[in-house]
């Protein structure tokens, strides 16, 4: 997926395309652009073939993209699109090893954060002191020390690093974890105020955690310059400021001036050689609030700090990995999963046309079933039936797609395809009504009534691909294909195997058909030609 930035009469807003995006004044619209100029539905942005599309909808006053009216074009990274008054750009979503930052910094709520904002101040003047070192990172062997102040800040920095791994579990949310490092942080230097932010997808801090001390306006809204944060990160160095009000270096740092800081310290969060993001502590009681053993003991937190997020981000990659690889294996077959998770082959996102044969199995009259036995007899009978069918079809290589009730639908082609995926298909289909036997055979010993199927399988050209919201996306196919493959299912009798023409037409000699009647469904014109499988072909 992409993302635009949206910049207009309302601000900046940074926004996920979709695969089908409407842009517009109406509340309706995927992204909705509060601009009296633009229409109500403006345009659209849809990802067509790996590419983003822009569409005018016929606007009055047109869209834009780089001073140059459209009607319809794709989309390049860094394009500007302009509606109305609105400035809109495009650009591809950067991602981190599989999974976003923004998912994971957007996990919980953080309304705190609202009150956060980075001003447009000059603040090259605001910067008093910036320290590379701070009171020697590393700790002094025995036979080096020889006074009492390097013991001290020996203590202090050991303290300061077991105050922090103390307070942090690794696993909880990055919002719970940045909590509790600002928790710390004000419990070793006096603060009035404080803001741990990260970098989010698109390298712009993002503020994660707000704290405020006693006495302060927890409403008030913390504005910090921009300057400050950039050489912070730039030159991977702190920065400690006094008496910012006092001081006449500060006359072009307005968000200063205003919120009325005095003490301001704020440090890198570096994790090898990378940061991270930014801590901030400001205090507004008395000017040279902060020391710099304060800020040695704030870098010390700062340092344990950025350890703690990075492995909180590695922990939560690994779990969504390891849940991506579970879904797989649910999926697919095994041999098929490990060749997708380890990338070998590709399960592409986004739509595609692929030729894939469809096959749904019906247990016919399980509404009765259920309702003359206890539920968790059938609920047991129902898993039982449900594991074989699905080892049958992973033999073959097949795809679950879903379960609908005591329905199962199966994919052969997609999203991994064989050249013989029809004949893959008409000998699962065979192994599954053979295997109903030996299941039935233990339905009897337990005095249930035995599980008889109807199978129906079509062939046909297919949109496969994720479908769903941006919170929760499946991957399955739609088309015509697909609702034939259903209706052959619900005219297969128990114990019957439907097959339509356009499966014939790829199987070859291998198996004994025998043709039906033609039948009229819903959504053909024309009857279309019905074949029930007998068995296999002799030679099969």
């Amino acid at each position: 997926m992409a993302r635009i930035s949206i910049m207009g009469p309302s601000g900046r807003q940074e926004r996920q395309l979709f695969r089908h995006n409407s842009l517009g004044r109406h509340p309706r619209n995927t992204h909705q652009v509060l601009d009296r100029v633009v229409s109500k539905e403006h345009c659209h942005i849809e990802l067509i073939d790996d590419r983003y599309v822009l569409k005018d909808l016929g606007s009055l006053n047109g869209t834009y993209v780089n001073g140059e009216r459209v009607d319809q074009r794709p989309l390049e990274p860094g394009d500007e699109i302009t509606i109305g008054s609105t400035r809109i750009v495009f650009e591809p979503e950067e991602r981190r090893g599989g999974v976003s930052f923004d998912a994971l910094l957007n996990e919980e709520p953080r309304e705190a954060t609202q009150r956060f904002k980075i001003g447009d101040t000059d603040a090259g003047p605001l910067i008093r002191a910036k320290v590379s070192v701070l009171a020697e990172k590393t700790f002094f062997a025995e036979e080096l020390v020889q006074d009492d102040a390097s013991l001290r800040r020996d203590y202090e920095k050991l303290r300061a690093s077991y105050e922090v791994t103390r307070a942090i579990e690794i696993g909880k949310s990055i919002t719970a974890v940045c909590n509790k490092i600002l928790e710390v942080a004000f419990r070793l230097v006096p603060a009035d105020r404080g803001v741990v932010l990260l970098h989010n997808d698109q390298s712009i801090l993002e503020p994660v955690s707000v704290r405020t001390g006693e006495g302060v306006d927890p409403e008030q809204e913390v504005v910090v310059s921009k300057t400050v944060l950039d050489t912070v990160v730039r030159e991977k160095e702190a920065v400690l400021s006094h008496d910012a009000s006092a001081d006449a270096r500060f006359q072009s740092a307005q968000s200063v001036i205003m919120q009325g800081i005095r003490s301001t310290m704020c440090v890198p969060l570096i994790h090898n050689d990378a940061v991270l993001g930014v801590m901030m502590l400001d205090s507004k009681l008395a000017t040279h609030a902060f020391t710099e053993k304060d800020l040695a003991l704030f870098e010390t937190v700062a340092s344990q700090a950025a350890v703690a997020v990075q492995n909180t981000l590695f922990a939560k990659k690994l779990e969504q990995e390891a849940v991506t690889r579970e879904r797989f294996r649910r999926l697919l077959s095994p041999a098929i999963a490990e060749q997708v998770l380890s990338g070998q082959l590709e399960v592409k996102k986004g739509g595609e046309l692929r030729e894939t044969t469809v096959l749904f199995a019906d247990i016919r009259g399980f509404t009765s079933i259920s309702e003359s036995c206890e539920p968790q007899v059938v609920v047991d009978a129902l898993n039982e039936y449900f594991e074989r069918m699905v080892e049958i079809v992973f033999r073959y290589e097949g795809t679950l797609d879903k379960f609908i009730g005591d329905e199962m639908m199966v994919l052969f082609g997609s999203p991994v395809a064989h050249r013989d995926d029809p004949i893959r298909a008409v000998r699962a289909a065979l192994e599954m009504q053979e295997a109903l036997v030996s299941l039935n055979e233990r339905h009897e010993a337990r005095g249930l009534p035995p599980f008889e199927i109807g199978i129906g399988i079509n062939t046909g050209e297919v949109v496969a691909g994720y479908i769903g919201s941006s919170q929760a996306l499946e991957y399955t196919v739609i088309g015509d294909p697909v609702n034939t493959g259903s209706r052959l299912c619900t005219l297969a009798k128990a114990g019957q195997t439907l097959i339509s023409e356009g499966t014939l037409d790829k199987l070859g000699n291998h198996f004994e058909l025998k043709e039906l009647p033609q039948e009229q469904v819903k959504g053909k014109a024309l009857p279309i030609r019905v074949f029930e499988l007998v068995g296999r072909a002799a030679r099969d």
